[in-house]
């Protein structure tokens, strides 16, 4: 889906906001605070059903109001029109709409619009615990395939209940203790399996894309490979799950699964994480997401909509051009507190103050 337009009713410090993007780049121009990271976030939540930021409908809809709205009109490849509304609520369910037709699940909306967002935390998720890492291979397996959304969530929810099993037992498990324990495992080995493939095949694909976005970032001949390090290989869960058992009783916690997997970034044999310059880890960073972003495009056959949220303002000018000039073709929606990066011309801009939008002549 091509963005044209985007309505916000009671989104954040939004009470009644229309946006007009452009087919290439747009942007958002304003200090911080004023609203411009929540436009993005209303995009991102209608192609993710979750916000980058990590906040719910409670957040989100403006204080002092029960619901917000975010519409989004726009258009398929084929020219043909599209609407995507949503109704968040702070209490009761959310209420989606892809033309007038309400969706009888929400994550049917996945696909639908597709996003690529790149914000400054983003920048860290290299040298940053695992959980991020994890998190930027299953957005980008969802945005590969959606069906992944609900492996993912399902794994989570038979982990939670998993755990809370081994908690409640107290280190000592009775025989129906153990025939319940055996139930959830079934059920994690069933998804886990599915998580711990998609994402050991998700790596392997990214391996050429991350290298060459690297070096149109920081021209060098350095090697640069993602190393996934799974908790268990694909096909050993349930032996694995089996073998941890006492261990997992005693300490009251699932210690083995894709939800304890980790991505390494290697730059010449050495790990990023821990040997890399903070400026190669920020250039890791974006090759990481430039090359979900080239991979998912191949894959789908036209690009997601690049959210950059204040990213030019983290790097380095030198880092900033390389960054302008290796963006791909495709509809782009920044924000920036300050000027645009040398290189970066805009179709259509944006000042945006205390909630309010106003395009500049």
């Amino acid at each position: 889906m091509h963005l044209d337009r985007l309505h916000l009713r009671d989104i954040r410090n939004h009470t009644a906001t229309v946006v007009e993007f452009a087919p290439g780049l747009t942007a958002l121009v304003g200090p911080n605070g004023q609203g411009k990271t929540n436009v993005l976030e209303a995009v991102g939540w209608l192609a993710t059903l979750r916000s980058f930021r990590g906040a719910g409908p409670d957040v989100i809809v403006r204080t002092g109001c029960d619901t917000g709205v975010i519409r989004a009109e726009g258009h398929r490849p084929d020219g043909r029109e599209v609407l995507v509304e949503a109704e968040l609520a702070v209490n009761g369910r959310n209420r989606v709409q892809v033309d007038r037709r309400r969706l009888g699940r929400a994550r049917d909306l996945l696909g639908v619009l597709r996003v690529t967002v790149f914000t400054p935390e983003d920048l860290a998720v290299v040298k940053a615990g695992p959980q991020l890492r994890r998190d930027l291979l299953d957005e980008a397996l969802t945005a590969l395939d959606p069906r992944f959304d609900t492996v993912a969530t399902t794994y989570d929810r038979v982990l939670r209940q998993r755990n809370a099993l081994l908690r409640q037992v107290g280190g000592r498990l009775s025989a129906d203790d153990a025939i319940t324990l055996d139930v959830w495992d079934d059920r994690l080995v069933e998804a886990g399996e599915r998580i711990v493939e998609a994402r050991a095949r998700l790596v392997a694909e990214l391996g050429d894309p991350v290298e060459a976005a690297y070096r149109g970032l920081a021209p060098t001949t350095a090697r640069v490979e993602p190393v996934h390090r799974p908790s268990t290989e694909v096909g050993t869960l349930a032996s694995r799950l089996a073998d941890a058992r006492r261990d997992d009783v005693r300490r009251g916690t699932t210690t083995v699964g894709p939800h304890r997997d980790d991505l390494d970034l290697v730059l010449d044999g050495r790990i990023g994480r821990t040997h890399a310059s903070q400026g190669e880890q920020r250039s890791l960073a974006l090759a990481l997401k430039l090359a979900v972003h080239r991979l998912v495009t191949e894959r789908v056959g036209r690009p997601p909509v690049l959210l950059l949220d204040d990213v030019f303002s983290e790097l380095d000018p030198r880092r900033a051009a390389a960054l302008v000039e290796i963006l791909p073709t495709g509809q782009t929606i920044l924000t920036t507190a300050d000027d645009l990066p040398p290189g970066a011309v805009a179709d259509r801009t944006y000042e945006v103050r205390d909630g309010t939008v106003e395009e500049r002549s």
